[in-house]
């Protein structure tokens, strides 16, 4: 199997980001499947329909970087039971104008990490919606929700780095399955 170069959005713009060290986990378990690409959303101003005409350049960048991608992954923590505003601002102008969708076909993936009892669950289910309306095909299983406790990623299954290192690497074997099936 050849490389399949994959964009990594991530829903949090914190310096520390417990979803920026997960999607850099990630990116370090799947080198051996995957070019990664980080597609950057912080400098993306927020969306306004009066500018598909003429889309700020940030917004043609993140554009041509999912374009350029086979398939796309999120990592995303959950703010206020949903997806973080930044995400959907992404999402919303990578869709954008109607018939310019820079994600459409795309198969994607979802994780997250939140310190919270149910992970990033809510903000997954939600997140799936929102792809499937614009026709993301969007690995279900399995689900990767990551708890952080204390300090330190947390899972069913485990609670070492070994143990988050294989949970991540069996996720990134099924998406690479995924992928395949609409590549």
């Amino acid at each position: 199997m050849g490389f399949y170069r994959v964009a990594v959005v991530v829903g949090s713009l914190r310096r520390q980001s417990y979803n920026q060290e997960l999607a850099d986990r990630l990116i370090e378990a799947g080198r051996h499947l995957f070019e990664f690409q980080r597609v950057r959303i912080d400098d993306l101003p927020l969306y306004n329909q009066d500018h598909d005409d003429d889309q700020p350049s940030p917004v043609k960048r993140m554009k041509q970087e999912v374009r350029a991608a086979d398939g796309v992954i999120f990592v995303t923590p959950e703010y206020n039971r949903s997806i973080p505003g930044v995400l959907k601002n992404a999402i919303d102008h990578g869709s954008r104008p109607f018939d310019d969708s820079a994600w459409q076909g795309k198969p994607a993936g979802i994780l997250g990490v939140s310190p919270g009892p149910m992970g990033t669950a809510l903000s997954q289910r939600d997140l799936r919606n929102v792809l499937a309306s614009l026709e993301m095909p969007t690995l279900s299983q399995p689900e990767a929700y990551v708890r952080l406790v204390d300090g330190d990623f947390k899972h069913v299954g485990g609670t070492d780095d070994a143990a988050l290192h294989k949970l991540l690497q069996d996720w990134l074997h099924r998406y690479a399955a995924w992928i395949k099936r609409f590549i």
